[in-house]
């Protein structure tokens, strides 16, 4: 029997594997939820394929994510991922990503980890939304406003309100798929 998905992912072997494996499935390791906050960042304007096809360069790039190696990045690094041809080469992005890892670490002294300062806008339960098609569901809401705002007042970059929301979606703060996909209900 076909499993009937969310209609996004139906184009491409690397979106269903995406979506059938991670998509909206809860995510509580500050490790995954940080290299979600970066791909997300820097998918920020373009397509999220591009972003997945490009994954495991991002990993190698960037020391498979660790946010304590990252905060500590020279302008010596940065120019090398400047010229690195498997990664988006943005500077911007490059740089925020630098500084995101820094104040990652600062919000997990903070609240003990990142995951349970982000868990603590849904009250540490997925919200699961029931859209009947793909148009009913939002770019951004309230909350991933109020979260990029905060986000931004302790020094993130590139995260704004549809960036969260993209991150909320994809770690599973949220359940986005749609009421007819066999994962609507499962990531509950």
């Amino acid at each position: 029997m076909t499993k009937v998905r969310c209609d996004w992912c139906n184009n491409s072997e690397i979106y269903v594997k995406y979506h059938d494996e991670e998509w909206g499935v809860p995510e509580y390791d500050d490790q995954k939820l940080f290299e979600m906050l970066v791909l997300e960042s820097f998918q920020a304007g373009l397509n999220w394929l591009t972003i997945l096809k490009k994954r495991e360069n991002f990993k190698s790039a960037f020391d498979d994510f660790n946010y304590e190696m990252i905060s500590k990045y020279t302008e010596m690094k940065i120019s090398k991922l400047l010229k690195n041809e498997g990664i988006i080469r943005h500077r911007g992005k490059i740089e925020a990503t630098v500084q995101n890892a820094r104040s990652f670490m600062k919000v997990q002294e903070e609240f003990g980890s990142f995951s349970t300062f982000i868990w603590s806008y849904v009250d540490d339960r997925p919200k699961i939304n029931s859209f009947k098609n793909l148009d009913q569901v939002p770019t951004q809401t309230e909350l991933s406003q109020r979260i990029s705002e905060n986000l931004k007042k302790r020094g993130f970059k590139f995260l704004g309100p549809t960036t969260v929301y993209a991150f909320m979606q994809a770690t599973g703060l949220v359940n986005d798929h749609v009421i007819y996909c066999f994962k609507h209900k499962k990531s509950a």
